[in-house]
């Protein structure tokens, strides 16, 4: 199934109406019509309004809600509202509440309270989207479903630990494939009954929290069952939805790279993908771009929803500046420059009280319609307006792809050894903006994906190499693609236990290289790294390789291993797999990823201004939109590659014709 059908990009967000009186509702939808929106996001936190009781659902105020956004043209995505449990659920079933790494029963408070692995909480969830798919199917205002909200957090109750242990059977089948996996014959861990295993936790193989275990078996695998446990949850209530409604899309909101969960294993079972991004205001633009990447990369690149944003500030840090005059407008064609299909707002209305009370509204506490938060928000809704369904479905014609693995993520950075100081998403992000700021559109996929259309895969800290992933990478490499591995690549199997092999383990044949030691730093220490004419700066890592086939095209400068190759090229086939044995600084990575993208013409026209980021998608009438987006305060002037008409003006302009982006200015280039 697809994302919903709309004629426009839907505009719009969270909206919490059963916290005011019918005046307010009044104002607000007076106040939506004067700035465009026409999607609203209700029911996330409704479950103790809408179930006071075990045995009582109270909806009219529900009712109220759809009916008055059908009637004023309006459509919802309607949430189930089972990511707070009431009150009451938490008080008659205490096992439905939270057990903490620490070993702590967590009493009744806050969100995301509930044990996965609870019977009570599943029965409960899933009767009320029973009861809600029930009464709301084919409501004219329902245009999709939006199950729970922001999964995550972990348990470790007696419930978790059956569920677990069931999981493990499953999964290997025997206590002998299990100890095998574990390597238990390690510190006298052997099990002989399945019962004996236990969570890992800060009680049994943890010490100095949840990244330093005893057995990384053991860990990596909880990671995995929580992972299916609240997938569970969630395909438990989508059954519920479908015996009512078989047509609606369904979907729930992720977190971008969100380590707890790994995503791909959800990928599937969602009807579209969508996401609330809210990165660091200060953080380079292309993190944001780097997080709307994988959730495109998660249905095959299909567009995604943008669910929630901040049009203005967030309240979960300890200092949350503002979002200054342009920034909103640019970070929501951002959004849509990299598949998003919808544009939607946390929140609509600024809550009263409690925790979320100064995050960034759309309206604020005193209901003004002459804020500049609210002019920006109308403005940009004028714009969509204009826009209309030109984007809509559109695609991302990459031609390079970046492997990104959870289980690479949680193996890296539970390893004791090398080093804790490299931390997964900074790796795969120096490479990824490397490749972005060079020009190149980048699909960002799991390394299950199909790599045939891709002329350049990227595979930073491939810590973990699973399956046939080894064979598929030389069979790129051999039809003509380019490969590029880093250091702590090929260390580890699925279970995550060392190769007995030759460092990069499986990948060591196509990157033609032997590693045989591996020098750790700290942070503050420094390798020069000479590639001909231009020197980069290495740290953390030094791995110390020798050549087997291929040819040094950078080397150390200093310590014992000055003059042995830091990165590599081997010629494979037609094509190339280059090996980077250390943590070059972004200049170094850029060098290197520059010649990767011109030998295969990828480098794209953002090179012609370093603040203008571009990206393109095709529409399914095969119109080629390419999105220019100023991150700069000044000016920029920049041509476009073909005739074009900027979709945002009307302007039309000629090819390599001079043009202005204002500060913080975007185009949306329809090209001839």
């Amino acid at each position: 199934m697809t994302p919903p059908r709309t004629p426009k990009i839907p505009y719009g967000g969270d909206y919490n109406p059963e916290q005011w009186p019918k005046e307010v509702w009044d104002a607000d939808h007076r106040l939506f019509t004067e700035a465009g929106i026409d999607t609203l996001t209700v029911g996330v936190f409704s479950w103790s309004l809408t179930q006071p009781a075990e045995d009582t659902y109270d909806l009219p105020v529900l009712d109220r809600i759809l009916d008055r956004a059908a009637a004023e043209g309006r459509q919802v995505c309607l949430a189930t509202g089972t990511a707070a449990l009431p009150p009451w659920l938490a008080k008659r079933y205490p096992e439905v509440n939270r057990t903490d790494f620490e070993g702590r029963r967590h009493r009744y408070g806050q969100r995301h309270n509930f044990c996965p692995s609870s019977p009570a909480y599943r029965s409960a969830a899933t009767g009320l989207a029973h009861r809600l798919a029930g009464r709301y199917a084919g409501h004219p205002a329902v245009l999709a479903w939006h199950i729970n909200n922001e999964y995550g957090g972990v348990c470790y109750c007696d419930l978790c630990a059956e569920a677990f242990r069931a999981w493990l059977r499953d999964r290997h089948g025997t206590l002998d494939a299990l100890n095998d996996a574990w390597w238990t014959a390690f510190w006298s861990h052997r099990y002989t009954d399945w019962d004996q295993i236990e969570p890992p936790s800060a009680l049994t193989e943890h010490w100095r929290g949840p990244d330093h275990t005893a057995f990384q078996g053991i860990t990596l695998d909880y990671h995995r069952f929580t992972t299916d446990a609240l997938l569970g949850c969630f395909l438990a209530e989508k059954e519920a939805i479908r015996a009512h409604d078989p047509d609606t899309p369904v979907t729930t909101n992720f977190m971008g790279m969100f380590r707890p969960l790994d995503y791909h294993r959800w990928a599937p079972h969602l009807d579209f993908a969508s996401w609330d991004s809210y990165p660091p205001l200060d953080a380079p633009p292309t993190v944001a771009a780097l997080a709307h990447d994988l959730m495109r990369g998660l249905k095959d690149g299909a567009p995604f929803w943008l669910m929630e944003q901040t049009p203005s500030t967030t309240a979960c840090r300890d200092v949350n500046p503002v979002r200054r005059p342009g920034e909103l407008r640019l970070a929501t064609f951002q959004a849509i420059a990299h598949g998003a299909d919808a544009a939607l707002y946390f929140q609509m209305r600024a809550s009263r009280g409690a925790c979320e009370k100064y995050h960034g509204a759309v309206i604020g506490h005193a209901g003004r319609d002459d804020t500049r938060v609210f002019r920006e928000v109308a403005a940009l809704g004028k714009e969509l307006e204009l826009l209309g369904g030109t984007t809509l479905g559109a695609r991302t014609p990459a031609r390079t792809a970046l492997l990104f693995d959870w289980d690479s993520w949680w193996a890296l950075e539970m390893s004791d050894g090398p080093s804790r100081l490299v931390r997964y998403q900074e790796v795969v992000h120096t490479h990824y903006r490397a490749a972005r700021e060079a020009g190149a559109d980048v699909d960002v996929v799991p390394v299950t994906a199909d790599l045939t259309p891709y002329d350049v895969i990227l595979a930073p800290a491939l810590h973990m190499i699973k399956d046939d992933l080894a064979a598929r990478l030389e069979a790129a490499a051999t039809r003509g693609a380019t490969v590029l591995a880093t250091f702590l690549s090929g260390r580890v199997d699925e279970h995550d236990r060392a190769f007995l092999t030759d460092v990069p383990g499986p990948l060591a044949p196509l990157m033609g290289i032997r590693v045989d030691e591996w020098d750790a730093r700290p942070e503050k220490t420094t390798n020069p790294v000479r590639l001909g004419d231009f020197t980069a700066e290495a740290r953390l890592i030094f791995e110390i390789v020798r050549l087997r086939g291929a040819e040094p095209i950078g080397t150390y400068t200093t310590d014992f291993y000055a003059g042995t190759p830091a990165v590599t090229r081997h010629h494979v086939g037609r094509g190339e797999a280059w090996y980077i044995a250390t943590a070059l600084d972004q200049p170094g990575t850029a060098h290197i990823i520059r010649r990767i993208l011109t030998r295969h013409d990828l480098i794209g026209p953002r090179t012609s201004h370093p603040a203008v980021e571009t990206a393109t998608r095709v529409a399914p009438d095969g119109t080629r939109l390419l999105f220019l987006l100023n991150h700069a305060p000044a000016e920029a002037h920049v041509t476009a590659p073909a005739p074009a008409t900027d979709l945002l003006t009307g302007q039309r302009t000629e090819r390599d014709k001079p043009f202005t982006l204002d500060p913080l200015g975007v185009a949306v280039l329809a090209l001839q």
